[in-house]
């Protein structure tokens, strides 16, 4: 019964749509109409108004945080499936027909619940190749692989495999993004 409880609660908290929320409330605008159309932060940020992309990113990162830290502490065993579904509810909402965003800031909540230095070496990875690169998609998607290659060295298999897990499902999130950096059509993003 914990685990059914833990899987709802963890998806409902997963699948708040902030960035459509916040872009409702403050802009008057529907934020699936705004750019690549995705309700996460880099969308957000698009919209022009940095205070609702960081405030998107940021809300983001904490829905991922209560609900892990929580089963953290108390349901240790399920930490891994809380994670999975706050990751899965962000991606695919029922807010919004199960059309969400790719679930990236989401990841990075997790990241840090779980370790601080798999958060930590996500957000080096992300900076460094954004620094490089300046594409949020290339970015996430060099930052969510180089987890499972880190447990790979470390020889944890059992982590390789859930982290290899949530590496396909960014990598799925990302598709189009992959279409356009392999096309030379992907648009950089500017953070500041």
């Amino acid at each position: 019964m914990d685990i059914i409880i833990i899987s709802l609660i963890s998806y409902l908290m997963g699948s708040i749509p902030f960035g459509f929320i916040l872009t409702k409330i403050f802009l008057k605008k529907d934020i699936r109409e705004i750019g690549s159309g995705n309700i996460g932060a880099t969308n957000a940020l698009r919209t022009g108004n940095k205070v609702l992309g960081y405030s998107t990113l940021i809300l983001d990162i904490l829905k991922a945080i209560i609900p892990v830290l929580y089963i953290k502490f108390y349901f240790s065993e399920f930490i891994y499936i809380s994670s999975l579904c706050v990751f899965l509810g962000h991606v695919f909402p029922i807010w919004l027909k199960f059309h969400g965003g790719k679930g990236v800031a989401t990841y990075v909540g997790i990241l840090f619940v779980i370790d601080i230095y798999l958060g930590l070496l996500f957000t080096f990875v992300w900076f460094f190749i954004f620094i490089i690169s300046k594409f949020s998609s290339l970015s996430s998607l060099i930052g969510s692989i180089s987890i499972p290659i880190y447990f790979l060295f470390l020889s944890q298999f059992n982590d390789v495999l859930f982290f290899s897990i949530m590496f396909v499902l960014i990598f799925f999130t990302h598709r189009e993004n992959i279409k356009r950096l392999k096309n030379k059509e992907e648009t950089k993003t500017k953070i500041y």
